[in-house]
């Protein structure tokens, strides 16, 4: 059994930052890539950012510059520094991550946590 449970949401003022992280934990042989999604109210999951097992990051434009996704293979983490918050990063944030569980490699996702952006 595999869980990911993600921390670190709650309210932020505009300008303000946030810091998200998600430990793995359970049947973990190997981790792949881990990644961070967004879903607003009324609007598709959307990918946020990806960070490969090698170290290689990728994020979507409307993050660059300031969100940097990092990870710890040492504990099975993956954190997301968000910063600049704006109002339109107001969503349920999820993790994701490819791993190898003994069986074989599969997708498994966080339950999410809210990140509000208001003053």
């Amino acid at each position: 059994q595999v869980q990911l449970v993600e921390s670190g949401g709650g309210l932020a003022q505009p300008g303000g930052s946030l810091r998200l992280s998600c430990a793995a934990s359970g049947s973990i042989f190997s981790i792949n890539e881990m990644d961070w999604y967004r879903q607003a109210p009324g609007k598709e999951r959307e990918l946020v950012a990806l960070i490969t097992s090698g170290g290689s990051t990728s994020y979507a434009n409307s993050v660059k510059g300031r969100f940097t996704i990092s990870r710890d293979n040492a504990k099975n983490t993956v954190y997301l520094q968000m910063n600049s918050l704006k109002p339109e990063d107001t969503a349920v944030y999820y993790c994701k991550s490819n791993l190898y569980n003994g069986a074989g490699w599969y997708n498994y996702w966080g339950q999410g946590t809210q990140v509000t952006v208001s003053s």
